[in-house]
């Protein structure tokens, strides 16, 4: 019965629509993100879906939480009422009110041009943790397309716009899980698939392939294109890219030993974010360097570990606006293989969009290399503040307005925004 008459109720909008345009009472659509918001995430894939329609959509950053205007189409109507995504049918006074309070205060109006092509990077075989920016991308109901080394290797990149990479360890040593599981089914097949992906493109070493896969995305992001990164992915393509063609891969790992003179040969020049790093190439120490501010020993709980977003100003820096929208300033931690960056570790060119409070740590930082930008995002999952392995995978449908998987959703609609206004 509920859905006869929500089915009822659709139709009658539908209806009802024409007239409203018509009479001129209602003119645009404003889905609203601060916190009279249904379902935040959702609404970042309505956007994308008015962006495939070709539709006009205004981020209006720092405007109720980073609100997006678009026009009042019946098919957009239609997606946030399946959705559950509230939104407001304004009229043409209302939006000039709206716009006149944007040009008067600390607020922008961006245009998002079109939906950006979207990649994240995923091995084939499925580990026992889950993805949070796939996660995120799929509650959002926002289309990608899954990419490994093959991909990176042949020259794909150049194809898409935006690419992620989350847990993925390009050391070419498995994710330092060698001390606790190198029995362990899963790793062994990691192992195997890696090795055998090695073999396939000519390296001897897996490592050997990692560098030059950190390589390709490096001259992806140098030619143009957003990168956005999380967890271990964050420091360990920094690594690969200081230490490109050097050993730093324990015997334990790849057969032969690390090259005595690896500390002499790194070359910080050619990272992203961070320099004057030192490596952990222990087989047995679970962390890559001394990037990682992770501190296991002291587990304070999410609201305990949390970070804050800076404010910036909406005009001038609009990069780094669009990256903090939020309806919140304060966002509870989550852990990760690595978790959040010693500020001496990040190069000063690089932009801090977050940090914790009284700590000497960072969570969340951007810089420009080339044409492109980078995004780093410390931390596994948002909602799951210490995610292990072998746990269950988080329900969105749980966090429907979670700030952390909102900053997320910002980057991989950060592309999408006009070029001239992503110059900073």
């Amino acid at each position: 019965m509920r859905q006869r008459s929500f089915i009822i109720l659709l139709v009658c909008a539908f209806l009802l629509l024409p007239a409203f345009i018509g009479s001129g009472l209602y003119a645009e659509l404003l889905i609203p993100m601060d916190r009279s918001q249904t379902n935040h995430l959702k609404a970042y894939g309505v956007a994308f879906s008015a962006l495939q329609e070709q539709l006009v959509v205004k981020w209006l950053l720092n405007y109720r939480g980073g609100s997006f205007l678009m026009p009042l189409a019946p098919e957009i109507i239609a997606i946030c009422n399946i959705r559950g995504v509230r939104y407001e049918s304004i009229s043409s006074a209302q939006v000039a009110n709206i716009l006149e309070e944007i040009q008067e205060a600390n607020m922008e109006a961006i245009t998002l041009e079109k939906e950006p092509k979207i990649a994240v990077y995923i091995p084939p075989n499925t580990l026992p943790w889950d993805d949070a920016v796939s996660l995120a991308l799929e509650y959002a109901e926002i289309a990608y397309d899954r990419v490994w080394d093959d991909e990176v290797l042949s020259g794909k990149l150049p194809d898409y716009d935006w690419l992620h990479l989350h847990h993925e360890d390009f050391t070419g040593q498995y994710g330092k899980f060698y001390g606790s599981y190198r029995n362990s089914a899963w790793y062994q097949e990691d192992v195997r698939v890696n090795e055998a992906m090695a073999a396939r493109h000519g390296y001897p070493k897996v490592w050997q392939l990692k560098h030059d896969v950190a390589e390709r995305i490096r001259d992806f992001v140098v030619s143009g294109g957003f990168l956005f990164a999380m967890c271990g992915a964050t420091d360990t393509i920094d690594i690969a890219l200081a230490a490109r063609g050097v050993d730093v891969v324990d015997a334990l790992i790849d057969g032969d030993g690390i090259d005595p003179q690896y500390t002499q040969k790194l070359n910080f020049e050619h990272t992203f974010a961070f320099e004057n790093f030192s490596l952990i190439t222990n087989p047995f120490i679970y962390e890559f360097s001394d990037i990682d501010a992770s501190d296991y020993s002291k587990l304070r709980g999410a609201e305990g570990d949390y970070f804050q977003l800076f404010d910036f100003s909406a005009k001038y820096d609009p990069v780094p606006t669009m990256l903090t929208q939020n309806h919140t300033h304060i966002i509870n931690g989550f852990m990760g293989q690595t978790t959040s960056f010693f500020r001496d570790k990040v190069k000063k060119s690089v932009i801090i969009l977050a940090d914790v409070p009284g700590q000497n740590d960072v969570k969340y930082i951007h810089g420009n290399l080339g044409k492109g930008t980078f995004t780093f995002y410390g931390g596994h999952d948002p909602e799951d503040y210490q995610h292990l392995i072998g746990d269950p995978e988080t329900v969105l449908d749980l966090h429907k307005s979670s700030p952390g998987y909102r900053l997320i959703l910002n980057n991989v609609l950060f592309p999408a925004a006009e070029k001239k206004k992503l110059k900073t």
